[in-house]
């Protein structure tokens, strides 16, 4: 079965089917399917969250969301930042314009993981990697992708969780924004503490 098979597979009718039949193994699809989209990056996140919230219910279907994706992006983080300290790449960034993007890159690590984890869809793998690459620390990494990614999934599982209320009042879309516009003013006040 190649990629593009695989993903046509991967609707959400298909994706629900799987989870209900591999419900009685718990929690472990609904933590694998989203930690695998830290390494597959056309995997449908949408679907992936929505159907998780669909089959294990609105709070475990965001708990199950987020653990795996906050694994997936740690685990993705931390093989970039075990390779970037190769000889080779050690060599490439004493240059004084590589100097310069990195420290950049740097104090804005925060800022710009956060924001990008606010995205359903997105490059979530590059964002892993480029944080990884400049050498952010392991701690602001996980705070920045811990809430930028809760933020993301908790919107996604709460419209993914009973779509139908959504369709028939688009207008209580409304709250979601304002959910994602409050979150992102407590970002700010959480990138001082952490900058």
């Amino acid at each position: 079965m190649g990629i593009t098979e695989l993903l046509s597979y991967l609707t959400e009718e298909n994706l629900a089917m799987i989870l209900d039949k591999y419900r009685s193994l718990g929690p472990l699809p609904g933590l694998l399917l989203p930690f695998m989209k830290s390494f597959i990056p056309p995997l449908p996140t949408l679907v992936i969250i929505s159907v998780n919230a669909a089959v294990y219910g609105l709070w475990l279907g965001f708990l199950y969301s987020w653990i795996g994706i906050v694994c997936g992006c740690l685990v993705t983080f931390a093989i970039v930042q075990k390779v970037a300290g190769h000889p080779y790449l050690e060599r490439w960034a004493q240059k004084p314009k590589v100097q310069k993007s990195l420290l950049w890159a740097r104090r804005q690590a925060f800022n710009y993981v956060f924001i990008l984890s606010l995205f359903p869809i997105g490059p979530f793998v590059v964002i892993n990697m480029a944080a990884g690459l400049v050498g952010m620390r392991f701690r602001s990494f996980l705070v920045a992708v811990a809430a930028g990614k809760a933020v993301m999934v908790l919107s996604v599982s709460f419209i993914g969780h009973d779509p139908k209320r959504f369709i028939e009042n688009p207008y209580e879309l409304i709250y979601v924004v304002l959910f994602i516009a409050i979150s992102l003013v407590i970002s700010k006040k959480i990138e001082k503490r952490f900058m």
